[in-house]
């Protein structure tokens, strides 16, 4: 066991994002498309009546922030250990009831303001392309600089993020760093993360002497449920390409059949074509061809 706990977990990513509005700020302004007057000055947290519904298998499996800013700006943090396509619906469903839950009866459309999902994937899901970051929201298909403001989803795959130097997105880089590089097995951080004082503190936050025997049952539990769920996930894929593939071996040796069929009444129709005794339509009754595919012989 080293110096620190593993950010990306239920108990310390909510410690960390979840308990200290300074050190969220500073996430959502280094993550999200924002430009310099739409930064996120200052934030409260949702009430507990508010965080969507999840599922068992969510509840394990996903780890969530949300707050709002002072500018009423509704921002969910979620950090996914375990992928399926239906999540990306997922995260739409629950970006566009956050969105909807601003409008009251006989509400006013235009108090309505903008729904951040930024999303955090423990896992490659964008296999066809190499950029980790990828952000989504609702714009011209024509005149790209047309935007209609209301839901921004953000998925950062993590697996893919590789440390660079680049001034412009320092703060970016530094707290990918921090979820990527942080694991329960690290003695001591890297010398830019301590220098910064935002992740300096985080890091502060994830020292193991912090946490008590409770904490540390909870932290181990999340991380069994963590493997368990990817082994299951595994065992499903390896299942589905092994009867995927037992299939394509029973179509091929279909398809091998149908072609030796054909060839043989190929075969036999040259042959009674050349003896020059039957004609075209005695030929393709006896075997099974067309006349047109007799005449090509």
């Amino acid at each position: 066991m080293g110096k620190y706990l593993d950010p990306r977990a239920d108990l310390t990513f909510k410690k960390v994002f979840g308990e200290h509005k300074n050190l969220v700020i500073s996430l959502l302004n280094a993550l999200l498309p924002l430009k310099d007057d739409e930064r996120v000055e200052s934030i409260e947290y949702w009430p507990a009546e508010k965080i969507p519904k999840r599922t068992q298998v969510e509840k394990d499996s996903i780890v969530d922030v949300c707050c709002r800013d002072n500018k009423n700006r509704e921002f969910i943090v979620e950090m996914q250990m375990t992928w399926t396509e239906s999540f990306k619906k997922r995260v739409l469903l629950n970006a566009s009831k956050a969105y909807v839950a601003q409008s009251e009866a006989g509400g006013v459309y235009d108090t309505l303001q903008p729904v951040y999902a930024l999303n955090f994937v423990n896992e490659i899901f964008m296999k066809d392309v190499d950029d980790y970051y990828h952000y989504f929201h609702l714009v011209h298909d024509k005149y790209t600089d047309k935007v209609i403001d209301g839901l921004h989803l953000v998925f950062v795959e993590l697996k893919k993020f590789k440390p660079q130097t680049f001034t412009e997105k320092k703060m970016q880089v530094l707290w990918l760093r921090f979820l990527t590089e942080i694991t329960d097995k690290t003695l001591e951080a890297p010398a830019e993360l301590l220098e910064n004082p935002e992740v300096s503190e985080a890091l502060k936050i994830l020292e193991i002497g912090a946490y008590s025997p409770g904490e540390m049952r909870a932290y181990d539990k999340f991380w069994d449920y963590i493997s368990r769920q990817k082994t299951i996930v595994n065992d499903i894929y390896r299942e589905a390409e092994k009867a995927v593939a037992e299939a394509n071996a029973k179509a091929e040796k279909a398809n091998a059949k149908v072609e030796k069929l054909m060839q043989d009444k190929l075969d036999t129709a040259r042959k009674l074509k050349a003896m020059n005794v039957m004609t075209t339509e005695q030929i393709a009754e006896a075997t099974g061809l067309t006349a047109e595919e007799i005449g090509g012989l």
